[in-house]
């Protein structure tokens, strides 16, 4: 299974960036093999606007079924769930640990944002 985590950095052992749309980076990993791949979400970090919603789409073209991170505003979770994307929300700890986590069901898929929509 695909998974996107958000991360600060270009590795499995970076630390979760608790943000979503807004985030470094998105590491969609290969829950069995560890394989992943890194999304630059440079583009997003100073977007006035929408940032979310083009976030929920870069994660969504990559193929990932579950987003972990650590906050989900209501326009990103509303394109994630258009997508068939579940998400985790209040993640913490490095992007292995998460994986790991997240294979051992220590997570719940949230219905619905944490985080309030930015105007």
């Amino acid at each position: 299974m695909k998974i996107a985590v958000t991360s600060s950095g270009k590795n499995l052992d970076s630390p979760v960036d608790p943000r979503f749309g807004r985030a470094a980076y998105f590491l969609i990993v290969d829950t069995e093999t560890l394989d992943f791949e890194v999304v630059d979400n440079a583009d997003n970090i100073n977007a006035f606007k929408g940032a979310g919603i083009q976030a929920a789409v870069s994660v969504s073209s990559k193929g990932a079924e579950v987003l972990l991170t650590g906050y989900c505003g209501p326009n990103a979770y509303k394109t994630l769930a258009a997508a068939d994307i579940k998400v985790v929300n209040d993640v913490s700890g490095s992007v292995r640990e998460v994986v790991k986590a997240f294979k051992d069901g220590k997570f719940t898929f949230a219905d619905s944002p944490n985080a309030d929509g930015h105007w």
